[in-house]
């Protein structure tokens, strides 16, 4: 039964997102829109087959960017979380500057990286670690602290230490919460490494974006957007597989 809860749950989203791209590929035959103002599915899937290889080439930089960044924000979540989670005077200094940092737009912030640490992998790396660092920490110290109190004390009555109900009790418990921070990092993961190359690089799929969109290529920019999607539904896949069997305890 729970199979086919799950089936039909995946069937639905499917049909719509065919139906959509049936409808989009009517549009653009039907009303002889130019590919310059809008490309349709079959010029975007030929776009992305005839530049496979460049796109591919993009993609891999893209990709080394992300994920460096993406576990230097899942280290530096931990170690603030644990401070904070740890030391009450930290989350009450922190945690206010933290929601504030939040406000700041990403893409105002770029260019002064790249101001400050040139052209290359750093400033890159650091715009990812900025937009995706937030959410997993949040998500790790709110799950630190909403550990049933009745487990806590159980373990003092048994004189755990800090770091034995940390690591039997804390972390466990918080790991729900910690993957449910990382889908929601994923899902800004590629777009804010696309951000940083926009503004100033010299490979990766957002430089590719830009060229194609300068050259009015619009059947590229739309096939380099499917290519980020995809990458995403299956960075967002591979965690719920992780979470699943992280947390089966469940």
């Amino acid at each position: 039964m729970n199979r086919l809860i799950r089936a039909d749950q995946r069937l639905y989203p499917i049909v719509a997102l065919l139906a959509a791209v049936v409808l989009w590929q009517l549009v653009v035959s039907l009303a002889d829109v130019p590919m310059y103002i809008l490309p349709s599915p079959l010029d975007t899937a030929n776009a992305l087959f005839e530049d496979f290889g460049v796109i591919v080439g993009h993609v891999g930089t893209t990709l080394y960017e992300s994920v460096v960044g993406f576990l230097l924000s899942i280290a530096l979540a931990f170690a603030l979380a644990i401070l904070m989670d740890s030391f009450a005077v930290v989350k009450k200094s922190l945690y206010p500057i933290l929601i504030v940092s939040q406000t700041i737009p990403t893409i105002v912030i770029t260019p002064i990286l790249i101001i400050w640490f040139g052209f290359g992998l750093l400033p890159k790396v650091l715009v990812i670690v900025m937009v995706c660092f937030f959410p997993i920490c949040i998500s790790l110290v709110d799950g630190f602290e909403k550990v049933d109190r009745d487990y806590v004390n159980l373990f003092r009555s048994f004189k755990s230490s800090k770091l034995q109900t940390f690591l039997h009790l804390k972390l466990p418990y918080a790991m729900v919460n910690f993957f449910s921070g990382l889908k929601i990092a994923a899902t800004y993961l590629i777009m804010s490494a696309i951000i940083s190359e926009w503004q100033g690089g010299t490979k990766g799929i957002g430089v590719y974006m830009v060229r194609a969109k300068s050259a009015y290529a619009l059947d590229k920019v739309f096939a380099s957007i499917l290519v980020i999607v995809l990458i995403s539904i299956v960075l967002i896949s591979l965690i719920n597989w992780i979470g699943r069997r992280a947390t089966h305890w469940r």
